[in-house]
This record gives C-alpha cells, sequence and structure tokens, in this order.
C-alpha cells in the first residue's frame, strides 16, 4: 500500500497542476484548494489513528482526504464557480474524474475501493444514508469531519472585516449581516439548516455553527474549540434575537460531546 499510496500523491499533484494557470483571481481558488487537499489528508490520518485503526485503514483514511475534492478542479475548469448549487455537485464529479483518469483506483482492492468511492460520495451530502453500516459508516463519518475541521482553517481569517474585500470571489457577500428567521429558528433548536437557503451573509457565518451538530467525533470538535474556530465565529454574530440561545445551546451540546469517548461505529 506504500507505494500505491506514492503514486496516488503524484497523480493528485501533476492532476492539480493542470490547473495553474496566470489567472491570479483563478489561482486564488486553485490555491486554497490545493491547500486544503493537503490538510484534509493529513487530518484525515490523524482522526484515523486516534480511532486506533490498523495501519491500513489509516492509508485507506488518507487516499479518501487525498481525493475527496478532485471534482473541484474539473468543476471550476468547466463552470468558474465552486458552487455546487450553480453548477455539478463536486464530490460527484469527482468520482467521475477518479474514473475516468485516475488509473490507480483499480490497485485497490475491490471492496477498499467501493469504500473510497462511497466516502468521497457523501463527504459533502446533508447527511449519510440511513443504511449505511460497519466501515462505510466510519469513513463517511470520518472525511466529513476531516472536512469540516479544515473548511473551519479556511474560512477563519475572512471572518475578519478587514480581510473579507481579500476573499476569493466564491466566498464574497454583499448582503446584510442579518440572520433569516428559518436559520435562527435552527440555531434556537439545535439543528442543521438547509444551506441551500442560504440569503444573507449573517446566514453564511450562522451555517458554519450548524455544521457543530453534524460533527461525528468528540476529537474533531475538541481540535475545532482549540483553535479558536467556533469562538470565532461566534465572535462575528449579530446581536439579533435568539442567537444567544442558540450559543449557549450550542456550548452545552460541543461539552456533552467532547466529553464521550468516540466510538468507531460496528
Amino acid at each position: 500500500m506504500n507505494e500505491l499510496l506514492k503514486k496516488m500523491h503524484t497523480w493528485m499533484d501533476d492532476y492539480m497542476n493542470q490547473f495553474v494557470t496566470d489567472d491570479e483571481e483563478v489561482m486564488q481558488g486553485i490555491r486554497i484548494k490545493r491547500e486544503h487537499t493537503g490538510y484534509v489528508t493529513a487530518i484525515a490520518r490523524e482522526l484515523a489513528k486516534h480511532l486506533e485503526l490498523s495501519e491500513h485503514d489509516v492509508q485507506l483514511a488518507e487516499i479518501m482526504g487525498l481525493f475527496h475534492d478532485v471534482g473541484r478542479f474539473r468543476q471550476y475548469s468547466i463552470y468558474k464557480t465552486f458552487n455546487d448549487a450553480q453548477s455539478e455537485d463536486h464530490a460527484d464529479l469527482g468520482l467521475k474524474v477518479l474514473a475516468e483518469e485516475m488509473p490507480y483506483m483499480a490497485d485497490l482492492s475491490a471492496e477498499d475501493a467501493d469504500l473510497v468511492r462511497y466516502a468521497i460520495k457523501y463527504h459533502n451530502k446533508k447527511e449519510i444514508p440511513a443504511d449505511a453500516t460497519g466501515k462505510y459508516l466510519l469513513f463517511a463519518k470520518l472525511l466529513r469531519d476531516a472536512d469540516k475541521l479544515d473548511i473551519y482553517r479556511v474560512l477563519a481569517p475572512f471572518l475578519d472585516p478587514e480581510n473579507a474585500d481579500k476573499a476569493p470571489k466564491f466566498m464574497k457577500s454583499k448582503s446584510t449581516d442579518l440572520i433569516s428567521p428559518d436559520f435562527i429558528d435552527a440555531f434556537v433548536e439545535g439543528k442543521q439548516a438547509d444551506f441551500h437557503m442560504l440569503r444573507t451573509l449573517g446566514d453564511r457565518r450562522l451555517v458554519r455553527l450548524l455544521w457543530v451538530y453534524d460533527v461525528n467525533f468528540g476529537w474533531t470538535l475538541q481540535k475545532m474549540v482549540e483553535r479558536g474556530y467556533i469562538q470565532k465565529v461566534i465572535d462575528h454574530l449579530p446581536e439579533q434575537e435568539g442567537v444567544q440561545v442558540g450559543i449557549d445551546r450550542l456550548w452545552a451540546y460541543i461539552e456533552k460531546k467532547c466529553a464521550a469517548p468516540d466510538v468507531v461505529p460496528a
């Protein structure tokens, strides 16, 4: 597996290099996605080790992290956006890229290849299918957590007003800081909101906190807290009715989740 991993990393580096361009606006987004790929790959390995998975499964987690956003590069080249709603689901597009262009999936066992494809397919969906069990459920949860943890890192600098103008075009919003009523309701109730319904800058900020309720492992939440990601988003929320109720509920949930031991799905 070690040699196969090296080949996969080399292929991914070469693939991403195809999208290098002199257009600085495009390159800003491409660099973010390249860096994100590296971070998620490392986080997936770290989380897999925390869960005390076998070395084989740690390497599988690494492969999933490496390829989880491979569709983003073709997405931008075709549609000039990273917005799935305005283009194509990037996870599904990534599976097409792997099937059409990546020669090494066939070197994995049939089961391992299925696990990789399954985790990638569902890393960005609203939820994991209810019938998922065993390693399919485990790796889907692991990859979703690794991805979310690094997305907080990516987005954190652009929360500050002085950096807002430096954000890539796909991250910008000229709308109000206020949060829409349905997003406030979700925050107060401690549940996910439909990200397709984002209407304001306030919604975009709040939805990052609502991701907390979709984090699967206490380890991940603890990292988010330690790195200040949660508090930074809270600091940039508007003073609006219901917000403090949602914040109090969020911290109570995080404390409870972090206190419980992480369990590998059977």
